[in-house]
């Protein structure tokens, strides 16, 4: 099932940015094995847990994969995550290069054991620049790349980041992309690379695509910035009995929305009449539309709005975004029986393909699940993982669940 059947992918990665790109690779079918410590990845403690070692950012981003646990430390632990190289497509890492360097498993080490191997790295900059060797989170580089500094504009003044890993979910999706591309390099040329997708770079240009505005001239134009993105009244809007999320953007849904409104008075005003004028006077644009908003209800402006192919949506909460109904429709948040954890609500792939269909057939694994399995299919002997076993190289394999 799905594109990337038949992929090995050896995911050395921990907490959200790497385990969430090595899922979607996951779900669209490569087979993934996860390396994790012997204490497991600590994102396996965070959040409410039925069991220990199970938390819901664990499960939501290492389903389709087999773990495996292994002491890098010590040598029969990394002679055994060079045997499972060798036969593997990709391998991906989120320590910096320096710590995969001292572990002798740099580039230069494994693509001797594997010429045809995909070496992929995530994590905070580039290794020709002054912060190479850096620790990098999610929180540094939204503030380094300007969104904290962003959202002051936009409301109090006081900056704050995103309440949203978004980082890492942004630098995993360039990473599979990446990985992808690396792929299908190799399948024309036999040859494996190595392929370093930094934090900081990655969002830099993720963020400046849309404010580099004047700074994108030499000499700049302005101080940079997206007018409309940073208008203060870009927010949901407040209605009279609630919030929607409304967006009236070219001209036609202009046309239709004065005409819903009866608002022929803003189709005179040449602040509103042309993109041209609303995108000059977008601050105005802006207000205006929330003083309108907060005349009638929720319900009443979904369905005027609807009707006049006005572009709107609901603001969700967590809670309530599980009921919309075109995700219940599309059975997006299925309900799932896990082996040891019972019912979870998991989430479907989102892409979809005509001729290789995708989907979770896994779900995420308890710490060492798959190891002896995995060890067995590299070639060692039963004598050889109760050696491993013995050594504190790796763990014995968890009890069967009840």
């Amino acid at each position: 099932m799905g594109p990337l059947e038949g992929i090995k992918v050896i995911d050395m990665t921990t907490v959200l940015m790497g385990p969430y790109a090595t899922q979607m690779l996951a779900d669209y079918g490569a087979d993934v094995i996860k390396v994790e410590s012997l204490e497991g990845d600590v994102t396996r403690l965070i959040g409410p847990t039925r069991h220990p070692g199970m938390g819901p950012v664990f499960l939501n981003t290492n389903r389709g994969k087999r773990s495996i646990c292994l002491d890098l430390k010590k040598v029969a632990g990394r002679d055994a995550v060079l045997r499972l190289i060798a036969s593997a497509d990709v391998l991906v890492y989120n320590v910096r290069p320096q710590a995969m360097a001292r572990l002798q498993l740099g580039y230069d080490v494994v693509s001797k054991t594997n010429p045809r191997l995909i070496y992929a790295g995530v994590f905070g900059f580039g290794q020709d620049g002054p912060y190479a060797a850096k620790p990098a989170y999610d929180d540094l580089i939204q503030g380094a790349t300007a969104l904290p500094a962003l959202m002051a504009q936009t409301s109090d003044g006081v900056p704050r980041y995103v309440p949203n890993a978004l980082v890492d979910r942004i630098v995993g999706l360039t990473a599979v992309g990446a990985i992808c591309a690396s792929l299908v390099h190799r399948d024309r040329t036999g040859r494996g690379q190595r392929v370093d997708i930094p934090m900081f770079e990655t969002m830099a240009g993720f963020v400046m695509g849309d404010h580099m505005g004047g700074l994108t001239y030499e000499p700049p134009l302005d101080k940079g910035g997206y007018a409309r993105h940073l208008s203060r009244d870009r927010r949901p809007y407040k209605t009279s009995d609630g919030y929607i999320c409304v967006i009236v953007y070219n001209d036609k849904q202009w046309e239709n929305f004065f005409k819903a409104t009866g608002r022929d008075d803003l189709r005179q005003n040449p602040k509103f009449a042309t993109f041209a004028g609303r995108a000059t006077n977008i601050d105005t644009v802006y207000a205006e539309l929330a003083r309108i908003f907060q005349t009638r209800g929720t319900a009443e402006w979904t369905e005027l709005l609807t009707k006049a192919d006005v572009p709107v949506m609901p603001m969700h909460d967590l809670e309530s975004m599980l009921q919309d109904p075109h995700l219940v429709a599309t059975c997006y948040f299925p309900v799932v029986t896990h082996p040891t954890e019972g019912a979870i609500r998991s989430m479907k792939v989102s892409a979809s393909w005509s001729e290789t269909p995708a989907e979770a057939v896994r779900l995420a694994p308890r710490l060492n699940e798959h190891g002896a399995e995995i060890l067995r299919e590299a070639g060692f002997s039963a004598d050889e993982v109760a050696a491993m076993v013995r050594d504190g190289a790796t763990r014995a394999a968890p009890a069967a669940p009840r």
